[in-house]
C-alpha cells in the first residue's frame, strides 16, 4: 500500500513538473486582454463564406 501511494506521489510529481509550464504558457496567452482577438478571429472563421459541405 505504501509503495503504491509512492507511485501515485511520483506520477504527479512528475506530471506537475511536465505540464506546469504549458498551462502556464496558455493561461498567459488567454488572458483577458488577447481574447478578444480569438473571439474575433473565430467568429470569422465561424460565419466565413465558404462552403465547408461540399469540398
Amino acid at each position: 500500500m505504501i509503495l503504491l501511494l509512492f507511485f501515485v506521489l511520483l506520477i504527479q510529481f512528475f506530471t506537475n513538473w511536465i505540464f506546469e509550464p504549458i498551462v502556464s504558457f496558455l493561461e498567459y496567452g488567454l488572458e483577458i486582454r488577447i481574447l478578444p482577438i480569438i473571439a474575433l478571429v473565430g467568429l470569422f472563421l465561424l460565419f466565413s463564406a465558404k462552403d465547408f459541405e461540399n469540398t
